[in-house]
């Protein structure tokens, strides 16, 4: 087995790029999985631990939030769940000897990489104001540290609480209890960053923020469009959904600025056969360009509505739409002049190409729109997502079987921590709850999200920052800005499993608290603990880890937050901290008295169909509409795309397939041909010759906004089949390049999908010689 971590001495001028790839998974995937297992748990830890992965009785995935199958494999895992879990599984260590050999300066110089390859944090450490250095601290005296910092600020809103999408749900919740007895509403999270929009729009047009459908309503669906998403690497089992949708018959579009392999064919190494031929997924593929899919949607649902007009009867649902909506004839009225010139400049498509898609839909008994980052992240997300809604309430094609809307969540339990009230904005509903069951007033000022978090500590408005999870520093837009930030608070924390960026960027005075992961048994004193999570389609199931802790020093983060809770709070709040701590089972009872759908919490996870866990109640799926009509709401939504100036060109940020969120496996990306290597620009080949480069050149990205221009360095283009207009490239590396206040109306999301660059040659690195770039790949 292999334990040493890797060497960070890659140069990136050796990338070697090659021909993309036209499927996803087969047996590449299977090797790769086990490959990166067996290098960082060996071959017998690989085994025993992947097989409980997804496991009625083993673990939840660390990874995405991909629903379980009733019927489960004994391998119920991705290649990336496989690297997720031998992430957090590795036998490799980062001891407090690691760090009285690594300054922070020298840490500062390494990638993110290497520093995740570096293994399971160990030990509590803290970096004393004026050190370079951490050193160890002991529990005790760390959480006295924190509480002294937080009982002398100015005020509680002078503290900031991030929270990761991997907290369970029983951490999540005691967590936000904590922040709420301290007496602040700061409760940032990722959902800040990525599906904030979506719950925006859902919550206003339907009266929920969540997803209308089920596991089985993808298998059902006759019609299943996937937009602004990449399943084959951020989601790879939703493969095998659209797999069994195809097989009962379904179509699948995919909209989307980039061809990805794993919505042209999928090879499900589940299947013998299957891995050799493959299943074709997407039906139609529309390659629209970065920011115009609301005008793709606008347009389709004016020739819906004038299908409608020309055979009445014919396309509208009447009766759903009379009885179950409000707002149908401003809608139709908002698009009586639309203008078919910009919805063409806005979408890079043809007439054709949007008059099939509207074809798709006005055939299809049962519709069901899938969509991720690539909607989300636009300063007009919310817009366009309302506009995913208006498309299938004129169908009626929420509230059925087989249809709906499907936001699919990047990350595990991100949607659970917000129903345990992770969100700087919870409802009073839930506020009067909190305050009756535990006996205080909840503060009721709205807080900080993600964004004015950073502004808050930018302007020294907030001087304190604890991170449940996450890598802040590395998720969050504007990285010079957010860095400066965090460096300028009095105190940073981080909770954590792994060694990351954001312990690199340290406050004044800076701890990092070694957590248990998801993997690994967690013992109270009442015996071995369970916690729960939720998944993108609503179902809450049980999670235990079986693998021995990593070190005997570590924490779980219900224990955290409860031995932090009796140091801080006292008697604020009427909680037993050690009995929560002591049992996990006591905090679900006390939830299940707060949260709705969590009455009976505990049979409902341990008895007969407990493994199962149990689906939250949505009342839009019951077509019951928590709106401020009581209906189901059309909107009407002036067209908004991104405009971009002449010489410049529309960036969004993306995720290479050897990683997962800020977690960098490997320095490949197979799907999209690139190896040993990660700052790359992907360029249509007639935008390097308009713009006066060559592919292979080394370039520097240039992005302009308002308040001036942010640079990101030495990225090679490559030729690749992108929107006309369009380029892509990775994150975290190009989210200095994201302007903090370049984010969407209403929810705040950044806008890291439309950013507008230019790209500089770089004078000190000419055209490698010989360079041979692979042709793109014509794709109309």
């Amino acid at each position: 087995m292999a334990t040493k971590a890797p060497r960070d001495d890659f140069d990136d001028r050796d990338i070697v790029v090659e021909e993309r790839k036209h499927y996803a998974a087969g047996v590449p995937a299977v090797l790769k999985a086990l490959d990166y297992s067996n290098e960082q748990m060996g071959a017998v830890r690989t085994g025993r631990t992947l097989l409980r992965l997804n496991q009625k009785h083993g673990f939840d995935c660390p990874g995405c939030a991909w629903p379980d199958p009733k019927d489960r494999s004994p391998a119920e895992f991705c290649e990336n769940g496989a690297k997720a879990v031998a992430e957090e599984a590795t036998l490799r260590r980062v001891t407090p000897e690691f760090f009285a050999e690594h300054s922070l300066t020298d840490l500062a110089g390494k990638t993110d990489w290497w520093l995740g390859q570096q293994g399971r944090l160990t030990s509590p450490m803290i970096r004393r104001a004026g050190s370079d250095h951490y050193v160890p601290i002991g529990w005790d005296e760390a959480f006295r540290t924190i509480s002294e910092q937080l009982k002398s600020l100015p005020s509680p809103d002078d503290a900031v609480f991030y929270t990761s999408g991997r907290t369970s749900n029983e951490a999540a919740f005691l967590w936000q209890l904590l922040v709420r007895g301290y007496g602040t509403n700061n409760l940032p999270d990722c959902s800040n960053m990525c599906h904030e929009s979506s719950g925006s729009a859902l919550g206003e047009t339907i009266g929920v923020g969540k997803g209308s459908v089920s596991l089985e309503d993808i298998h059902e669906a006759e019609l299943v469009v996937v937009a602004g998403q990449n399943p084959g690497t951020n989601h790879p089992r939703m493969l095998s959904a659209l797999q069994k949708a195809k097989k009962n018959g379904a179509v699948v579009v995919s909209v989307n600025p980039l061809p990805e392999a794993g919505l042209m064919k999928f090879k499900n190494p589940q299947s013998p056969v299957n891995v050799l031929t493959g299943t074709e997924l997407s039906d139609d593929f529309l390659q629209v360009r970065v920011g115009g899919d609301m005008a793709l949607f606008q347009a389709v649902g004016k020739l819906l509505l004038d299908m409608e007009a020309a055979e009445p009867g014919s396309v509208v649902d009447r009766s759903f739409v009379e009885e179950h909506t409000s707002g149908f004839e401003e809608y139709r009225d908002g698009l009586a002049d639309l203008d078919w010139d910009e919805v063409l400049t806005a979408t890079g498509l043809t007439r054709a190409e949007i008059e099939g898609l509207a074809g798709r839909f006005a055939r299809s008994g049962r519709t069901i729109v899938c969509w991720a980052m690539g909607l989300t992240q636009h300063k007009h997300s919310v817009k366009t997502l309302r506009e995913v809604v208006n498309l299938l309430l004129i169908q009626g094609n929420i509230g059925r079987p087989g249809a709906g809307v499907c936001p699919v969540r990047g990350h595990s339990n991100v949607q659970g921590d917000r129903t345990m009230g992770i969100f700087e904005r919870m409802p009073s509903t839930f506020h009067d709850a909190l305050d009756t069951e535990f006996s205080f007033t909840s503060p009721r000022e709205h807080g900080y999200d993600t964004v004015k978090a950073i502004e808050a500590m930018r302007d020294g408005q907030a001087r304190f920052f604890m991170g449940m999870g996450g890598n802040f520093v590395r998720a969050t837009p504007d990285t010079d800005v957010t860095e400066a930030a965090l460096r300028s608070c009095a105190m940073t924390v981080q909770v954590s499993t792994k060694l990351n960026r954001s312990h690199v960027v340290a406050g004044e005075t800076a701890l990092i608290l070694p957590t248990l992961g998801r993997t690994e048994r967690d013992v109270q004193r009442s015996g071995e603990q369970v916690v729960t999570v939720e998944d993108s389609m609503s179902a809450v199931h049980a999670s235990k880890g079986r693998l021995k802790p990593a070190s005997e020093h570590l924490l779980s983060e219900v224990a955290i937050v409860c031995r932090l809770a009796r140091e801080l709070l006292g008697t604020t709040v009427a909680a037993d901290w050690q009995a929560f701590e002591d049992d996990y089972a006591t905090i679900r009872e006390r939830i299940g008295r707060v949260i709705p759908g969590f009455e009976d919490y505990e049979a409902k996870i341990t008895g007969p169909d407990g493994k199962d866990g149990f689906v939250l109640p949505h009342a839009a799926a019951q077509r019951r509409w928590n709106t401020k009509t009581g209906k189901a709401s059309f909107t009407s939504n002036e067209l908004e795309y991104p405009h971009v100036p002449e010489g410049r060109l529309l960036m969004q940020t993306l995720r290479s397939h050897d990683q997962f969120n800020t977690t960098i496996y490997g320095l490949d990306d197979r799907y999209r041909g690139i190896t040993d290597g990660r700052r790359v620009v992907f360029v249509h080949p007639d935008d390097i010759a308009a713009h006066g480069l060559v592919d292979g050149q080394h370039v520097d990205l240039v992005s302009e906004w308002t308040d001036g221009e942010r640079r990101a360095e030495n990225f090679r283009v490559v030729s690749y089949s992108t929107a006309r207009g369009c380029v892509a490239s990775y994150y975290p590396e190009t989210n200095v390049l994201v302007p903090l206040g370049h984010k969407a109306d209403i929810s705040g999301t950044p806008a890291s999908k439309s950013v507008v660059v230019r790209l500089e040659a770089r004078a000190d690195a000419p055209v490698p010689a010989g360079v041979v770039a692979a042709q793109p790949v014509a794709v109309r």
